[in-house]
């Protein structure tokens, strides 16, 4: 749990609150569809209870933090491209609104979903 020393007293933030921030600015990225935990199981965790932090592990050392997003991309993302964009992000995001510093932010790619197309419905009219 990160904490911040501050006149006042002590400031805690818990990391499921980081997490959070960091699978919510992950998801702002262009064609990340969630963030998942690695099970494979993608449409059910998103709908699920602790949706908003699964697949964000967030660990504290000498006053940094490290996070790890586990991600699921829409199939056609350029994969480098969109971890790239999902690392400043979050970066940015978790720093922004805890004052902590983020030394790492590693993304792991666990799925690709395509996107449904619309089925095409036969005209069974038949001809006389």
């Amino acid at each position: 749990m990160p904490d911040k020393k501050e006149e006042f007293g002590q400031i805690q933030i818990a990391d499921e609150v980081v997490a959070v921030i960091a699978a919510t600015a992950a998801m702002e990225i262009e064609g990340v569809l969630n963030a998942s935990s690695a099970s494979g199981n993608a449409l059910v965790e998103f709908f699920g209870k602790k949706s908003q932090t699964k697949g964000v592990k967030v660990n504290s050392e000498a006053g940094e933090l490290t996070l790890e997003l586990d991600i699921v991309l829409l199939f056609g993302t350029k994969i480098q491209l969109a971890a790239l964009e999902v690392q400043k992000k979050v970066k940015s995001a978790v720093e922004t609104m805890t004052g902590l510093p983020v030394a790492m932010v590693n993304v792991n790619v666990c799925g690709i979903i395509k996107e449904k197309q619309p089925k095409t419905t036969k005209n069974e009219s038949e001809e006389d």
